[in-house]
Protein backbone atom coordinates (compact mmCIF):
# COMPACT_ATOMS: atom_id res chain seq x y z
CA UNK A 1 0.00 0.00 0.00
CA UNK A 2 1.37 3.42 -1.21
CA UNK A 3 1.93 6.42 1.06
CA UNK A 4 -1.48 8.04 -0.63
CA UNK A 5 -3.44 4.90 0.21
CA UNK A 6 -2.02 4.59 3.17
CA UNK A 7 -3.67 8.12 4.01
CA UNK A 8 -7.06 7.83 2.28
CA UNK A 9 -7.14 4.79 5.12
CA UNK A 10 -6.03 6.57 8.03
CA UNK A 11 -8.76 9.05 7.19
CA UNK A 12 -11.53 7.76 5.85
CA UNK A 13 -13.72 8.39 8.35
CA UNK A 14 -13.04 11.90 8.40
CA UNK A 15 -15.24 13.49 5.55
CA UNK A 16 -13.00 17.12 5.78
CA UNK A 17 -9.90 15.35 4.48
CA UNK A 18 -9.13 16.38 1.01
CA UNK A 19 -6.52 14.89 -1.79
CA UNK A 20 -6.42 17.00 -4.90
CA UNK A 21 -3.64 16.93 -7.88
CA UNK A 22 -2.15 20.16 -8.89
CA UNK A 23 0.68 21.14 -11.46
CA UNK A 24 3.71 22.54 -10.42
CA UNK A 25 6.44 23.10 -12.80
CA UNK A 26 6.98 19.92 -14.55
CA UNK A 27 5.49 18.06 -11.93
CA UNK A 28 2.22 16.55 -10.53
CA UNK A 29 1.70 16.87 -6.96
CA UNK A 30 -0.16 15.76 -4.72
CA UNK A 31 -1.98 18.53 -2.12
CA UNK A 32 -3.37 16.79 1.05
CA UNK A 33 -4.76 18.63 3.91
CA UNK A 34 -8.15 18.70 6.12
CA UNK A 35 -10.60 21.38 4.61
CA UNK A 36 -11.96 22.46 7.70
CA UNK A 37 -8.32 23.72 8.99
CA UNK A 38 -7.25 25.25 5.36
CA UNK A 39 -8.60 27.26 2.35
CA UNK A 40 -7.96 25.23 -0.15
CA UNK A 41 -8.38 27.31 -3.72
CA UNK A 42 -6.60 30.10 -2.18
CA UNK A 43 -3.50 27.93 -0.55
CA UNK A 44 -3.11 26.51 -4.50
CA UNK A 45 -3.04 30.26 -5.69
CA UNK A 46 -0.78 30.84 -3.32
CA UNK A 47 1.82 27.74 -4.15
CA UNK A 48 1.24 28.59 -7.89
CA UNK A 49 2.20 32.40 -7.25
CA UNK A 50 5.57 31.45 -5.63
CA UNK A 51 6.57 28.67 -8.36
CA UNK A 52 5.71 31.14 -11.60
CA UNK A 53 8.64 32.64 -11.21
CA UNK A 54 10.54 29.57 -11.30
CA UNK A 55 9.22 28.45 -14.91
CA UNK A 56 12.24 28.92 -16.71
CA UNK A 57 13.99 27.06 -13.56
CA UNK A 58 15.11 23.36 -13.95
CA UNK A 59 14.87 22.43 -10.21
CA UNK A 60 14.46 18.32 -9.00
CA UNK A 61 11.18 17.74 -6.80
CA UNK A 62 12.99 17.76 -3.49
CA UNK A 63 14.78 21.56 -4.63
CA UNK A 64 11.27 22.37 -5.20
CA UNK A 65 9.68 21.44 -2.49
CA UNK A 66 12.30 22.69 0.33
CA UNK A 67 11.36 26.20 -1.40
CA UNK A 68 7.48 25.89 -0.12
CA UNK A 69 8.10 23.95 2.79
CA UNK A 70 10.00 21.55 5.26
CA UNK A 71 10.41 18.09 4.09
CA UNK A 72 9.51 15.64 6.10
CA UNK A 73 9.75 11.93 5.94
CA UNK A 74 7.08 10.24 3.51
CA UNK A 75 5.40 8.11 6.11
CA UNK A 76 2.28 8.18 8.31
CA UNK A 77 4.01 9.19 11.82
CA UNK A 78 5.58 12.30 10.01
CA UNK A 79 2.33 13.10 7.80
CA UNK A 80 -0.76 12.70 10.32
CA UNK A 81 0.30 15.22 13.02
CA UNK A 82 1.23 18.37 10.38
CA UNK A 83 -2.02 17.66 8.72
CA UNK A 84 -3.56 17.60 12.55
CA UNK A 85 -2.00 21.03 12.65
CA UNK A 86 -3.67 22.30 10.19
CA UNK A 87 -0.86 22.35 7.42
CA UNK A 88 -0.66 21.00 3.76
CA UNK A 89 0.92 17.76 2.75
CA UNK A 90 2.77 18.40 -0.92
CA UNK A 91 3.39 14.67 -2.57
CA UNK A 92 5.61 14.50 -5.72
CA UNK A 93 4.51 10.49 -6.40
CA UNK A 94 7.21 9.69 -8.51
CA UNK A 95 10.02 10.66 -6.39
CA UNK A 96 8.43 9.84 -3.34
CA UNK A 97 9.63 13.22 -2.03
CA UNK A 98 6.87 15.39 0.62
CA UNK A 99 7.03 18.62 2.19
CA UNK A 100 4.69 20.13 4.91
CA UNK A 101 3.79 23.88 3.73
CA UNK A 102 2.26 26.31 6.23
CA UNK A 103 -1.49 27.27 4.28
CA UNK A 104 -4.04 30.12 3.58
CA UNK A 105 -5.98 28.73 7.22
CA UNK A 106 -9.70 29.29 7.88
CA UNK A 107 -10.69 31.36 10.51
CA UNK A 108 -11.67 29.25 13.12
CA UNK A 109 -11.38 31.74 16.49
CA UNK A 110 -13.15 34.83 17.33
CA UNK A 111 -11.90 38.16 16.99
CA UNK A 112 -10.51 39.76 19.78
CA UNK A 113 -13.08 40.96 22.54
CA UNK A 114 -13.73 42.80 25.77
CA UNK A 115 -13.51 40.38 28.44
CA UNK A 116 -16.13 38.32 29.48
CA UNK A 117 -15.14 36.82 33.08
CA UNK A 118 -13.47 39.78 34.48
CA UNK A 119 -14.42 43.80 34.46
CA UNK A 120 -11.88 46.64 33.75
CA UNK A 121 -12.61 50.12 34.85
CA UNK A 122 -9.58 52.21 33.48
CA UNK A 123 -7.66 49.32 31.53
CA UNK A 124 -7.40 47.83 28.22
CA UNK A 125 -10.33 46.37 27.21
CA UNK A 126 -9.14 43.61 24.79
CA UNK A 127 -9.04 40.20 26.43
CA UNK A 128 -7.54 37.02 25.21
CA UNK A 129 -8.82 34.37 23.12
CA UNK A 130 -7.86 31.08 21.85
CA UNK A 131 -5.50 31.47 19.62
CA UNK A 132 -2.50 30.80 21.06
CA UNK A 133 -0.54 32.89 18.22
CA UNK A 134 -2.84 35.96 18.93
CA UNK A 135 -2.54 36.09 22.46
CA UNK A 136 1.37 36.61 21.96
CA UNK A 137 1.07 39.48 19.63
CA UNK A 138 -1.60 41.12 22.19
CA UNK A 139 0.45 40.40 25.92
CA UNK A 140 4.38 41.69 23.46
CA UNK A 141 2.00 44.40 22.80
CA UNK A 142 1.42 45.08 26.81
CA UNK A 143 5.54 44.28 27.15
CA UNK A 144 7.44 46.21 24.70
CA UNK A 145 10.87 45.56 26.63
CA UNK A 146 13.40 43.66 24.95
CA UNK A 147 13.55 40.56 27.91
CA UNK A 148 10.58 39.04 27.27
CA UNK A 149 11.12 35.48 26.72
CA UNK A 150 8.60 33.14 24.36
CA UNK A 151 9.53 29.11 24.96
CA UNK A 152 7.28 26.54 22.92
CA UNK A 153 6.62 23.44 23.75
CA UNK A 154 4.56 20.20 22.22
CA UNK A 155 2.67 18.57 25.03
CA UNK A 156 0.92 15.16 24.81
CA UNK A 157 1.21 11.82 23.07
CA UNK A 158 -2.57 11.08 21.65
CA UNK A 159 -3.90 14.60 22.01
CA UNK A 160 -0.66 17.23 21.27
CA UNK A 161 -0.74 20.64 22.65
CA UNK A 162 0.77 24.07 21.79
CA UNK A 163 2.31 25.09 25.15
CA UNK A 164 3.68 28.65 25.96
CA UNK A 165 6.22 29.34 28.81
CA UNK A 166 6.67 33.07 28.93
CA UNK A 167 8.78 35.04 31.07
CA UNK A 168 10.79 38.19 31.56
CA UNK A 169 14.54 37.58 31.39
CA UNK A 170 15.33 40.41 33.45
CA UNK A 171 13.26 39.84 36.12
CA UNK A 172 12.77 36.08 36.98
CA UNK A 173 14.97 34.06 39.31
CA UNK A 174 16.55 31.77 37.33
CA UNK A 175 16.53 28.87 40.06
CA UNK A 176 12.15 29.16 39.55
CA UNK A 177 12.52 29.36 35.61
CA UNK A 178 15.28 26.50 35.45
CA UNK A 179 13.20 24.42 38.17
CA UNK A 180 10.04 24.93 35.69
CA UNK A 181 11.60 24.35 32.46
CA UNK A 182 12.77 20.84 33.71
CA UNK A 183 9.31 19.84 34.83
CA UNK A 184 8.38 21.01 31.82
CA UNK A 185 10.69 18.40 29.69
CA UNK A 186 10.26 16.08 31.92
CA UNK A 187 6.51 16.11 31.50
CA UNK A 188 5.89 16.73 27.63
CA UNK A 189 4.79 13.37 27.52
CA UNK A 190 1.42 14.10 29.27
CA UNK A 191 -1.62 15.39 27.73
CA UNK A 192 -1.96 18.55 28.85
CA UNK A 193 -5.98 19.57 27.96
CA UNK A 194 -7.06 21.25 30.80
CA UNK A 195 -5.61 23.08 34.16
CA UNK A 196 -5.42 19.80 36.32
CA UNK A 197 -3.20 17.97 33.64
CA UNK A 198 -0.62 20.96 34.29
CA UNK A 199 -0.55 20.63 37.69
CA UNK A 200 0.50 17.40 36.98
CA UNK A 201 3.10 18.37 34.67
CA UNK A 202 4.28 20.88 37.39
CA UNK A 203 4.38 18.88 40.13
CA UNK A 204 1.49 21.38 42.15
CA UNK A 205 -0.33 20.08 45.22
CA UNK A 206 -3.79 18.93 44.18
CA UNK A 207 -5.77 18.86 47.39
CA UNK A 208 -4.52 22.64 48.17
CA UNK A 209 -7.75 24.95 49.42
CA UNK A 210 -5.28 27.70 48.15
CA UNK A 211 -5.18 28.54 44.63
CA UNK A 212 -1.23 27.06 43.16
CA UNK A 213 -1.92 29.76 40.44
CA UNK A 214 -4.06 32.61 39.12
CA UNK A 215 -5.98 32.76 35.89
CA UNK A 216 -6.79 36.00 33.77
CA UNK A 217 -7.94 37.09 30.36
CA UNK A 218 -6.45 40.71 31.12
CA UNK A 219 -3.10 41.07 29.05
CA UNK A 220 -2.30 43.97 31.77
CA UNK A 221 -2.52 41.85 34.28
CA UNK A 222 -0.75 39.51 32.61
CA UNK A 223 2.13 41.51 31.67
CA UNK A 224 1.79 43.03 35.73
CA UNK A 225 2.40 39.41 36.48
CA UNK A 226 5.46 39.48 34.32
CA UNK A 227 7.16 43.06 35.54
CA UNK A 228 7.01 41.08 39.26
CA UNK A 229 9.15 37.91 38.18
CA UNK A 230 6.39 35.63 37.78
CA UNK A 231 5.63 33.28 34.85
CA UNK A 232 2.83 32.83 32.40
CA UNK A 233 1.67 30.02 30.74
CA UNK A 234 -0.35 29.52 27.91
CA UNK A 235 -2.68 26.81 26.00
CA UNK A 236 -3.75 26.66 22.76
CA UNK A 237 -7.31 26.76 22.24
CA UNK A 238 -7.76 27.69 25.77
CA UNK A 239 -8.46 31.55 26.35
CA UNK A 240 -6.66 32.48 29.75
CA UNK A 241 -3.20 33.35 30.77
CA UNK A 242 -2.16 30.82 34.06
CA UNK A 243 -0.08 32.84 36.37
CA UNK A 244 2.93 31.09 38.93
CA UNK A 245 4.05 31.14 40.94
CA UNK A 246 0.38 32.28 43.42
CA UNK A 247 0.98 34.90 46.42
CA UNK A 248 -1.14 36.23 49.26
CA UNK A 249 -1.30 39.66 47.83
CA UNK A 250 -2.75 38.88 44.30
CA UNK A 251 -6.47 38.43 46.12
CA UNK A 252 -6.67 41.98 46.36
CA UNK A 253 -3.81 43.32 43.98
CA UNK A 254 -4.28 44.17 40.14
CA UNK A 255 -2.63 46.15 37.10
CA UNK A 256 -5.72 48.13 37.23
CA UNK A 257 -5.24 49.95 40.66
CA UNK A 258 -2.08 51.57 39.00
CA UNK A 259 -4.43 53.86 36.84
CA UNK A 260 -6.34 55.61 40.50
CA UNK A 261 -4.61 57.85 42.40
CA UNK A 262 -2.51 56.08 45.22
CA UNK A 263 -4.84 56.95 48.54
CA UNK A 264 -7.36 55.63 46.65
CA UNK A 265 -5.39 52.98 45.32
CA UNK A 266 -4.62 52.18 48.74
CA UNK A 267 -7.81 52.41 49.97
CA UNK A 268 -9.29 50.06 47.68
CA UNK A 269 -6.79 47.40 48.68
CA UNK A 270 -7.68 47.79 51.79
CA UNK A 271 -11.15 47.50 50.94
CA UNK A 272 -10.81 44.40 49.56
CA UNK A 273 -9.07 42.93 52.58
CA UNK A 274 -11.71 43.90 55.02
CA UNK A 275 -14.32 42.12 52.44
CA UNK A 276 -12.15 39.06 52.54
CA UNK A 277 -12.26 39.22 56.81
CA UNK A 278 -15.94 39.49 56.57
CA UNK A 279 -16.62 36.89 53.98
CA UNK A 280 -14.36 34.64 56.14
CA UNK A 281 -14.95 35.42 59.81
CA UNK A 282 -18.80 36.95 59.67
CA UNK A 283 -21.08 33.55 59.43
CA UNK A 284 -18.93 31.82 61.64
CA UNK A 285 -19.30 35.24 64.55
CA UNK A 286 -23.11 34.87 63.80
CA UNK A 287 -23.23 31.45 64.85
CA UNK A 288 -20.68 31.99 67.55
CA UNK A 289 -22.96 34.72 69.61
CA UNK A 290 -25.97 33.03 68.93
CA UNK A 291 -25.44 29.70 69.83
CA UNK A 292 -23.27 28.84 72.15
CA UNK A 293 -21.46 32.75 73.68
CA UNK A 294 -24.92 35.13 73.87
CA UNK A 295 -23.52 36.65 76.98
CA UNK A 296 -21.14 38.70 74.73
CA UNK A 297 -23.71 40.99 73.45
CA UNK A 298 -25.45 43.53 75.01
CA UNK A 299 -28.78 42.79 76.33
CA UNK A 300 -30.83 44.80 73.49
CA UNK A 301 -29.08 43.06 70.95
CA UNK A 302 -29.22 39.87 72.14
CA UNK A 303 -32.45 40.73 72.85
CA UNK A 304 -33.55 41.73 69.57
CA UNK A 305 -32.26 38.62 68.06
CA UNK A 306 -33.34 36.13 70.32
CA UNK A 307 -37.20 38.02 69.41
CA UNK A 308 -35.74 37.21 65.19
CA UNK A 309 -35.71 33.67 65.89
CA UNK A 310 -38.43 33.24 68.61
CA UNK A 311 -40.09 30.85 65.90
CA UNK A 312 -37.28 29.29 63.79
CA UNK A 313 -37.13 25.78 64.72
CA UNK A 314 -33.46 25.26 64.15
CA UNK A 315 -30.27 25.66 65.71
CA UNK A 316 -28.14 28.64 64.50
CA UNK A 317 -25.61 26.18 62.73
CA UNK A 318 -28.54 24.19 60.59
CA UNK A 319 -29.55 27.57 59.57
CA UNK A 320 -26.98 28.95 58.05
CA UNK A 321 -25.53 26.08 56.50
CA UNK A 322 -29.17 25.73 54.81
CA UNK A 323 -28.95 29.07 53.99
CA UNK A 324 -25.55 28.76 52.43
CA UNK A 325 -25.83 25.86 50.71
CA UNK A 326 -28.96 28.06 48.87
CA UNK A 327 -27.06 30.84 48.07
CA UNK A 328 -23.81 28.47 46.67
CA UNK A 329 -26.44 26.82 44.25
CA UNK A 330 -27.88 30.55 43.21
CA UNK A 331 -24.18 31.34 42.65
CA UNK A 332 -23.33 28.31 40.47
CA UNK A 333 -26.44 28.33 38.60
CA UNK A 334 -25.72 32.66 37.53
CA UNK A 335 -22.87 31.02 36.16
CA UNK A 336 -23.89 28.31 33.86
CA UNK A 337 -27.80 29.37 33.23
CA UNK A 338 -27.30 31.93 29.76
CA UNK A 339 -26.88 35.24 30.28
CA UNK A 340 -30.84 35.87 28.94
CA UNK A 341 -32.06 34.22 32.00
CA UNK A 342 -29.41 34.13 34.57
CA UNK A 343 -29.96 37.30 36.38
CA UNK A 344 -33.39 36.46 36.60
CA UNK A 345 -33.28 33.20 38.13
CA UNK A 346 -30.81 35.18 40.69
CA UNK A 347 -33.03 37.96 41.80
CA UNK A 348 -35.91 34.94 41.98
CA UNK A 349 -33.48 32.79 44.27
CA UNK A 350 -32.35 35.86 46.23
CA UNK A 351 -34.91 37.79 47.15
CA UNK A 352 -38.46 35.71 46.74
CA UNK A 353 -37.06 32.62 48.23
CA UNK A 354 -35.35 34.67 50.69
CA UNK A 355 -37.87 36.29 52.01
CA UNK A 356 -40.45 33.50 51.78
CA UNK A 357 -38.04 31.45 53.87
CA UNK A 358 -37.64 34.57 56.68
CA UNK A 359 -42.17 34.06 56.16
CA UNK A 360 -42.08 30.77 56.74
CA UNK A 361 -40.22 31.09 59.82
CA UNK A 362 -37.32 28.65 58.70
CA UNK A 363 -34.34 31.21 58.79
CA UNK A 364 -33.93 34.57 60.98
CA UNK A 365 -33.85 38.05 59.36
CA UNK A 366 -30.97 39.05 61.00
CA UNK A 367 -28.58 35.58 59.28
CA UNK A 368 -30.45 37.15 55.64
CA UNK A 369 -28.57 40.48 56.48
CA UNK A 370 -25.37 38.43 57.48
CA UNK A 371 -25.13 36.13 54.71
CA UNK A 372 -26.03 39.08 51.70
CA UNK A 373 -23.31 41.14 53.00
CA UNK A 374 -20.95 38.03 53.35
CA UNK A 375 -21.89 36.71 49.36
CA UNK A 376 -21.22 40.64 48.44
CA UNK A 377 -18.20 40.53 50.43
CA UNK A 378 -16.84 37.55 48.80
CA UNK A 379 -17.19 38.84 45.49
CA UNK A 380 -14.56 42.13 46.27
CA UNK A 381 -11.45 39.38 45.64
CA UNK A 382 -9.73 39.85 42.67
CA UNK A 383 -10.35 36.24 40.75
CA UNK A 384 -12.98 34.07 40.67
CA UNK A 385 -10.64 31.22 41.92
CA UNK A 386 -9.59 33.13 44.92
CA UNK A 387 -12.98 33.70 46.00
CA UNK A 388 -14.11 30.24 46.29
CA UNK A 389 -10.68 30.03 48.54
CA UNK A 390 -12.84 32.27 50.65
CA UNK A 391 -15.84 30.70 50.39
CA UNK A 392 -14.25 27.58 51.23
CA UNK A 393 -12.51 28.75 54.68
CA UNK A 394 -15.47 30.08 55.97
CA UNK A 395 -17.07 27.16 56.37
CA UNK A 396 -14.26 25.72 58.60
CA UNK A 397 -15.02 28.48 60.76
CA UNK A 398 -18.59 27.84 61.29
CA UNK A 399 -18.38 24.34 62.27
CA UNK A 400 -15.51 25.26 64.94
CA UNK A 401 -18.04 28.16 66.24
CA UNK A 402 -20.81 25.98 66.64
CA UNK A 403 -18.91 23.20 68.80
CA UNK A 404 -16.43 25.83 70.71
CA UNK A 405 -17.83 28.99 70.52
CA UNK A 406 -15.83 32.13 69.88
CA UNK A 407 -12.63 29.93 71.18
CA UNK A 408 -13.31 27.94 68.07
CA UNK A 409 -13.89 31.23 65.61
CA UNK A 410 -10.33 32.05 66.96
CA UNK A 411 -8.74 29.34 66.95
CA UNK A 412 -9.88 28.62 63.16
CA UNK A 413 -8.42 32.03 62.29
CA UNK A 414 -4.95 30.67 63.67
CA UNK A 415 -5.21 27.25 61.87
CA UNK A 416 -6.20 29.00 58.21
CA UNK A 417 -3.05 31.15 58.73
CA UNK A 418 -1.29 28.27 59.91
CA UNK A 419 -2.20 26.56 56.71
CA UNK A 420 -1.82 28.85 54.30
CA UNK A 421 1.99 30.11 55.79
CA UNK A 422 2.40 26.26 54.89
CA UNK A 423 1.64 26.44 51.47
CA UNK A 424 4.06 26.74 48.33
CA UNK A 425 3.23 27.12 44.94
CA UNK A 426 6.56 26.41 43.44
CA UNK A 427 8.60 26.20 45.82
CA UNK A 428 7.82 29.86 46.54
CA UNK A 429 5.69 30.40 49.93
CA UNK A 430 2.13 31.62 49.49
CA UNK A 431 2.66 34.75 52.32
CA UNK A 432 5.58 36.07 50.47
CA UNK A 433 5.78 38.93 48.85
CA UNK A 434 7.64 39.93 45.18
CA UNK A 435 11.11 41.30 45.36
CA UNK A 436 11.60 44.84 45.21
CA UNK A 437 14.28 44.38 42.09
CA UNK A 438 10.96 42.47 41.08
CA UNK A 439 8.52 44.87 40.90
CA UNK A 440 7.30 47.56 38.37
CA UNK A 441 6.47 49.94 40.92
CA UNK A 442 8.82 49.80 44.19
CA UNK A 443 6.05 51.90 46.01
CA UNK A 444 3.03 49.93 44.61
Amino acid sequence: MDLKESLAEYFKANADYFNVEIRLLQYQVQVIGLDSLVDLPQSIASLQTQTSNLVKTSLPPAKLLKILGELVEPNLASIVPNLMKGQLILLESVSGTCCAVLPISKSVTRSVSAPETESTVYGSSSSFQEDIHTNIGILRKHCTGSSLQVESYTAGSSHPKSLLLIYQEDRINPQLLQSIQAKIRAGLHQDVQHIQQLENMLGLNKWSFVTNFNMTELPQNAAHALQQGKVVFMIDRYPFAIILPSHVMDMFCMKDDHNYPRTFMYLIRLLRIVGVLIATIIPGLYVALVSVNPEVLRLQLALSIANSRQDVPYPAFVETLLLLIVLELILEASVRLPKSVGPTITMVGGIILGQAAVSAKLVSNLLIIVLAGTTIASSTVVGFQNAVTVRVFKYLLIILSAIYGMLGLLAGIVVICAYMGHQKSMGIPFLSFPTLNQRDDRNG
